[in-house]
């Protein structure tokens, strides 16, 4: 029996009850967590505030964009992805550093190192990395100019589940890869898995249900110059091209859930000058950081302007939307989804022709663009 100073639960009646205030099609998503955009400005006026700031003791600069309907805890730029800004000044190295959220890291001014782990990375201007869960690194800015990068992480949804662990300073011989705190396990039983049923159901034992096959998390590294070059290949493809010109940057662990890392992606994409993108939507939310070019989205009838240096909230989740460059400069972008969570959870629906039926894409037949037209 709980004691009486024990929170007590609320118990919800629901009989009867509409789960839904409508069909599928008439709900805004967006008038709960609508666009926002940080402006360029906005982010060069917060690297030189923190450059301009003493160094920190665990020397990093950092601030956090956080969206205006985000809880605490839970502060993301959108529900399951938290976005930060780190500046390092020529010469400084932030104290070492884990946790149990994943990131993608994404340089937008000078250069740099980063050490993860037993890797080390030295990356430029619009370079991509990740960081595997719970390994120890570092960062050091081994130039002469002033750094600054944007990091990507789930730390948002984990922090919602209030279990987002960091380790602040750990002895780097405490990295999980470089550990071997059993260099001899002892000999156990793991009992086979027991199908049961002809459709599949089983019964897993206890001693593999903790000792789950294992697959080593793997520090990647993208560098632009190789990526651009890949991309302005896609940027050749003229207007009649149904698809959109990007490339995922593919993390291999993630196998069919086609992710950066195991809760979302990044991908690149090219907008040739004049491209408009038809509307559709999905159930993952999306930020785009807009690296060059200009043009606007739409977002439920919206129209948002934005240009080179500007990161939006461009897609909340399950919000018709579309894309369109400027006539000029050909756009390029940094998109980041969390698709591959939703993918392995069955629940992103997507619906890229809003005429026809979205579908589950993981667990049905998925879409086709003409991009055989253009082969050969």
């Amino acid at each position: 029996m709980n004691n009486r100073s024990d929170p007590q639960p609320l118990l919800v009646d629901r009989t009867g009850e509409a789960l839904s205030s409508g069909p599928i099609s008439q709900l805004n998503p967006a008038n709960d967590w609508p666009p926002v955009t940080i402006t360029g400005e906005m982010i060069n006026q917060e690297i030189e505030r923190l450059a301009d700031l003493p160094r920190p003791a665990n020397g990093r600069r950092q601030v956090m964009f956080t969206h205006p309907s985000a809880p605490n805890p839970g502060r993301g730029l959108t529900p399951g992805v938290q976005v930060t800004l780190e500046v390092l000044k020529p010469g400084e190295e932030t104290t070492p550093i884990r946790h149990n959220s994943t990131q993608v890291n994404f340089c937008i001014l000078g250069e740099g190192e980063v050490v993860v782990d037993d890797r080390s990375i030295a990356y430029s201007r619009y370079d991509v990395w990740n960081h595997p869960s719970y390994v120890i690194y570092r960062h050091h800015n081994n130039s002469s100019k002033l750094h600054a990068r944007l990091t990507y992480s789930n730390a948002a949804l984990l922090e919602m589940m209030r279990v987002h662990l960091i380790d602040e300073d750990p002895p780097l011989e405490s990295s999980v890869k470089g550990a071997n705190t059993d260099p001899e396990p002892k000999a156990g039983i793991t009992p086979p898995v027991k199908q049961i049923g002809d459709d599949g159901a089983s019964l897993m034992p206890y001693e593999t249900l903790i000792n789950p096959p294992s697959v080593e998390s793997n520090t990647l590294h993208w560098p632009w110059q190789t990526v651009k070059a890949n991309l302005d290949e896609l940027g050749e493809l003229d207007s009649s091209y149904v698809g959109r010109r990007l490339y995922l940057l593919f993390n291999p662990l993630t196998q069919r859930f086609n992710g950066t890392t195991p809760n979302f992606f990044a991908t690149i994409t090219i907008r040739p000058p004049g491209i408009t993108d038809r509307p559709h939507r999905h159930v993952s939310s999306a930020i785009n950081y807009y690296f060059k070019g200009s043009g606007y989205s739409r977002v439920e009838g919206k129209r948002y302007n934005w240009k080179a240096g500007d990161l939006m909230v461009s897609a909340p989740g399950w919000a018709v939307h579309n894309h369109a460059s400027d006539d000029g400069d050909p756009v390029y972008e940094l998109t980041v989804q969390d698709q591959p969570l939703n993918i392995y959870m069955e629940s992103l629906l997507w619906q890229e022709d809003l005429a026809k039926p979205g579908k589950i894409l993981g667990a049905h037949q998925g879409f086709t663009t003409n991009l055989k037209k253009f082969a050969g």
